[in-house]
């Protein structure tokens, strides 16, 4: 077998090129309805979400039934304060996940798995979270994103028969893209698979490898050199861990999540049948962004165990702590971080159940609304578990351990925070989900108008937009004038006790004020629309409001429906509402009174070194070492600490 060609450098791309890779792994067409994309474009699509969709009755017997068993395993053999205070997951707890099938619950049961839905597979995840947020994330890593979610989609007959029993039983599987110097911008990846006869040849260096650790099997993006048979660009392998030349050379501790197996992971001249490539050559990023439609749905899942956990503590606690003659809860402004906490839960349960049974329907496209609830879960998350944190005071701050050690009950508010600070980075940060989101919020002006707009085309391309163009807004444009928002009457099923209907008028007349308001922007900063990500940022936060406003609302009705606490939900989704409503008008202030431009100002002076004075009079702790370690392909030079758990 003949020796692989010596792997490229870095590949160098401008900014165009960069965004041009990410374009080409969207998925471009929208075949099914969107709620979410209706939205932003000024529709109210009520039918699409209501009445509730609701799971089959085998479904949820088969989703109740794995609960029941894993919450028994939860409250006997899961100590979290042990996997905290140890940084690592006891090998017997992950043995007796494996022995649950919980490594198998989104696989199908002809492959081993449970065959749970996902929004049974999400409810897993917030109670095994609840129990050691580092077993779900062990959990999620391994099945949102790890080898059997890009299998289920685009593997092949003999590699779901290959690999899905081992990954429902036995084989924990962990995904590989980000490196030391490629975070979300994929264009730059240096990873290769160079080609060899029937094999490829891996060469590079992972970052931040959730699971990698103790992975049996990777997901592994890497960049195949264009050549002659060979369309090249980046694509998904399949690769065994114990492979020779695979090397996890670090194992990395973190602020938060300490049990978390995530590590650097080094490819030498790693050989990998082609069997193993997962769909075509240069379909990596695609697989990657596929995956994710459902895949961020386990985020939020667990941000809402987070949100209950967090209710139950605050209740509690503001219940038995007093001041000043009375229960804290009772003085108004704890009493707002509670409420704030109660309804915020409720809502993001909405979001997060309506958007998986969604998943599971496949009746609709739920890329911005999965993208949404991942974006929403997060923020919101940490914002309750920070209220909650300054609901308990000085005790809030104070580790488990220390409380427990003193006498008082060992709450672990504190860790929470840490935990959950991950969440807004893990899987997009706020800010790349902000511009993901508003680029396919917009996908519907740029499908029309975009050549308009784009510096490249030619004056022919322009003129032709310009027709099709005008006929799209000729018919859009009135549409956002007026609609059943306005009507006094309109969604009366949702007027009860409580009255939400108006809620959900303000949603259908709001969506339109969004629609226009990014109309405006697009006609005013045209092909610089995209560096306007500030207001991008809040156009993308309106309608994540707007969605948790309409799922509250569903979620309650069916709920009051289904004789299951209606009238406490319809008051939840009014709190909520009233809440999110709020902010909403502050979020359409600040899309034109804001401080963006002086903002930029100040950016360039702090880079130019204009403000360096005001650094003066501190001592840096930090050492002098590299800001990004070199990851230059060769062979590993450090022990290996892979630890597959057997």
């Amino acid at each position: 077998m003949s020796a692989a060609p010596e792997s490229p450098s870095r590949p160098t791309v401008t900014e165009r090129e960069a965004r041009q890779v990410a374009e080409a792994a969207r998925e471009q067409d929208w075949r099914k309805p969107s709620f979410a994309k209706e939205l932003f474009l000024g529709r109210f699509r009520l039918d699409l979400i209501h009445p509730h969709p609701l799971p089959a009755d085998e479904h949820v017997q088969r989703g109740e039934e794995f609960l029941a068993k894993l919450r028994d395993f939860c409250e006997t053999k899961i100590d979290g304060a042990r996997i905290e205070r140890d940084a690592l997951i006891p090998d017997d707890v992950i043995t007796g996940l494996k022995e649950l099938s919980a490594l198998g619950m989104k696989i199908d049961t002809k492959y081993g798995g449970l065959g749970l839905t996902q929004v049974y597979y999400n409810k897993a995840l917030a109670l095994a979270g609840s129990a050691s947020p580092a077993i779900g994330a062990l959990l999620s890593a391994h099945q949102s994103i790890g080898v059997p979610q890009p299998l289920k989609i685009f593997g092949t007959r003999e590699q779901k028969e290959t690999f899905l029993p081992r990954c429902a039983r036995t084989d924990i599987s962990a995904f590989l893209l980000t490196e030391p110097d490629v975070g979300s911008d994929p264009a730059r990846l240096a990873t290769t698979a160079v080609p060899d006869g029937d094999e490829y040849v891996l060469d590079g260096v992972k970052l931040w490898t959730t699971n990698g650790v103790v992975a049996d099997l990777l997901v592994v993006m890497a960049r195949v050199p264009k050549s002659e048979g060979h369309r090249g660009g980046i694509t998904a392998f399949v690769v065994e861990a114990a492979s020779e030349g695979v090397t996890v050379e670090n194992r990395n501790a973190f602020m938060g999540l300490r049990g978390l197996e995530n590590g650097v992971t080094r490819f030498h001249r790693v050989r990998v049948p082609a069997s193993h490539r997962i769909g075509e050559e240069g379909q990596g990023l695609k697989i990657a962004l596929t995956t994710l439609n459902t895949g961020r749905l386990s985020l939020p899942a667990m941000c809402v165990g987070s949100g209950k956990w967090c209710l139950k503590i605050a209740r509690e606690w503001s219940a038995a702590r007093e001041q000043w003659g009375k229960p804290v809860a009772l003085h108004e402004a704890v009493g707002s971080k509670i409420a704030f906490i109660a309804a915020t839960t409720f809502a993001l349960e909405a979001v997060v159940d309506l958007s998986s049974q969604m998943a599971d329907e496949d009746r609709n496209d739920i890329r911005i609304e999965a993208a949404l609830a991942k974006l929403y879960g997060s923020e919101k998350a940490w914002l309750m578990a920070d209220e909650l944190v300054q609901i308990r005071g000085g005790r809030g701050f104070e580790t488990a351990e220390s409380l427990r050690a003193r006498g008082e009950r060992a709450v672990p508010a504190e860790q929470m925070l840490r935990d959950l600070r991950i969440n807004r980075i893990f899987e997009g940060s706020t800010e790349i989900m902000h511009l993901l989101i508003a680029r396919e919020a917009v996908d519907a002006h740029l499908s029309v108008a975009g050549d308009l707009i784009d510096p490249e085309k030619s004056l022919g391309d322009k003129a032709r937009a310009g027709v099709g163009a005008g006929v799209f807004y000729a018919k859009w444009l009135p549409k956002l004038v007026a609609g059943p928002g306005q009507l006094p009457g309109t969604y009366g099923e949702f007027k009860h006790d409580v009255d939400l209907s108006g809620h959900l008028r303000y949603v259908e007349r709001t969506s339109r004020r969004l629609a226009r308001s990014t109309f405006y922007a697009m006609s005013r900063w045209q092909g610089r629309m995209e560096t306007k990500q500030g207001f991008l940022g809040r156009i993308v936060d309106i309608g994540a409001e707007l969605f948790a406003m309409s799922a509250a609302c569903v979620r309650a009705e069916l709920l009051r429906g289904r004789g299951e606490n209606g009238r406490e939900s319809y008051q939840l989704a009014d709190a909520f509402c009233r809440q999110a409503r709020v902010r909403v008008e502050e979020l359409f202030g600040r899309l034109w009174t804001n401080t963006d431009d002086v903002d930029r100002k100040v950016v360039k002076g702090v880079l130019s070194g204009t403000y360096e004075w005001l650094e003066q009079g501190i001592i840096d702790p930090s050492d002098d070492g590299p800001w990004i370690a070199d990851a230059t392909p060769g062979p590993s030079a450090r022990e290996n600490a892979h630890r597959p758990v057997r």
